[in-house]
């Protein structure tokens, strides 16, 4: 990439940053529903986890928002503000044996000193730190559930990355048992609804960049430039 190339590319980019941080960058949902027939071909030579799971959340949803050959993909679907089930299976053995095919996300800021407490607690609670979001992927939606609470439990300090693993056990055996399971019924804690990225700081301030900057700036306060990238 010439040198030219890679200014326009940071101005572009800086360009959209100001953009979204100005006017909102929150994430474009599809509000389309993918026609039943059209997503069950999909999944009809998927294997028996991911078809079972996206069944159960066709059930619960209705048809996806979206569909490929690979996934399947709600968006505001219940609690959640994203969904999606994968074709593809990742094996997991905590707390046993199984297939990770479907993933629940909700906006969660995650304190930085969390972030490893969090990994020890279950590979499969997933923290996005720019995004500003937390899901959890695995055989299940309750599962999910249950993963997030122990989640916001272990950030709010109220248990430790261990004692979650062995409350996560004991709830499982007890939902598996048909007996009382809160924590894998209903999230415990309010989820909001507006995304609140963490942008992070600059640190590159050097005389490329305070140019790029100021082209940034001229094509904004040109009006007929608002909102176009060149």
């Amino acid at each position: 990439m010439e040198q030219e190339e890679k200014l326009k590319t940071a101005v572009t980019a800086m360009a959209s940053d100001l953009k979204a941080q100005t006017f909102g960058g929150a994430e474009k949902t599809t509000k389309t529903v993918v026609n039943i027939n059209t997503a069950q071909t999909f999944i009809d030579d998927w294997n028996a986890m991911s078809k079972k799971a996206a069944k159960h959340t066709i059930e619960q949803y209705g048809p996806p928002n979206e569909a490929t050959q690979s996934r399947l993909i709600w968006y505001n679907n219940g609690p959640w503000k994203r969904t999606i089930v994968y074709r593809d299976e990742i094996p997991h053995d905590f707390p046993q044996p199984h297939t990770d095919v479907i993933e629940n996300f909700i906006n969660y800021s995650v304190p930085l000193d969390m972030f490893s407490e969090l990994a020890k607690f279950d590979g499969s609670v997933i923290v996005e730190r720019t995004r500003a979001e937390v899901s959890s992927r695995c055989d299940m939606e309750a599962a999910n559930i249950l993963a997030l609470n122990l989640m916001n439990d272990i950030v709010k300090g109220k248990l430790t990355a261990e004692k979650a693993r062995d409350v996560y056990c004991e709830v499982t055996s007890a939902f598996m048992m048909n007996q009382s399971a809160p924590y894998a019924e209903k999230l415990q804690f309010e989820v909001s609804t507006e995304a609140k990225y963490d942008t992070d700081i600059v640190m590159i301030t050097n005389e490329m960049a305070e140019h790029a900057i100021e082209k940034v700036a001229g094509m904004f306060e040109d009006p007929q430039n608002k909102g176009k990238l060149h």
